[in-house]
């Protein structure tokens, strides 16, 4: 089972997430956090194995909380949920601390993903946040990056790949055929001259565009 401690300013979102979390029948919501200050004072006496966090709350906020309870106790992982599909905080959170980063408005398939993800140990974030993290450093790198090449869908189905998505899973969450879903993966083979998934993710990783520990 596992323990995750709940942390959101909204007590009927709290007791609305509370029910989906619990329908999962290996999550056990073991206490519920209004602010940051209660998360970590909640961790520190009684550690879960998880906090889902809530970004935007009064008082010292997410960012400030999920670097105390990490510095605190690393073996905590932190998922930082977030209302605002286009907040500016998702590099801020990762180097915080945070293991995860989700939208409030996420499907319960994914939130269950994430949170069992982030208990065996590993990153988790959600496909349109890596999306606009990736974008973001790559408008830093500048036109001389080879990634300037790549459209946004395809980037978006690179970083899929790499994430470890299916064909699939990749074309049902992007309402695409499978085909074509394929040809985009050999076009990004022929872009960024690599010629299988290893190879992508080693080039993602080169040029910073995924983090290696994800």
């Amino acid at each position: 089972m596992i323990r995750l401690l709940l942390v959101d300013d909204h007590a009927l979102f709290r007791s609305g997430m509370r029910s989906v979390l619990e329908s999962a029948g290996d999550i056990d919501v073991v206490a519920e956090a209004a602010s940051g200050e209660e998360a970590i004072e909640y961790v520190r006496n009684t550690p879960p194995d998880l906090v889902l966090m809530d970004v935007n709350m009064p008082g010292i906020g997410g960012i400030e909380a999920t670097r105390k309870i990490v510095r605190m106790n690393p073996d905590v992982g932190v998922i930082a949920v977030t209302a605002l599909s286009g907040d500016p905080f998702p590099d801020q959170l990762l180097d915080a601390g945070a293991r995860g980063y989700l939208s409030k408005g996420c499907a319960a398939e994914e939130l269950f993903e994430a949170i069992r993800t982030v208990a065996q140990g590993r990153h988790y974030i959600s496909a349109e946040v890596a999306q606009r993290l990736a974008l973001g450093r790559l408008a830093k790198q500048g036109e001389n990056s080879p990634l300037s090449e790549l459209s946004a869908r395809e980037l978006q189905v690179m970083l899929m790949i790499v994430q470890g998505q299916s064909n699939q899973a990749i074309s049902d969450a992007l309402f695409l055929s499978p085909k074509t879903i394929s040809t985009y993966r050999h076009r990004l083979y022929e872009k960024l001259g690599v010629t299988n998934d290893v190879e992508l993710t080693h080039f993602a990783i080169r040029h910073n565009i995924v983090d290696p520990s994800s």
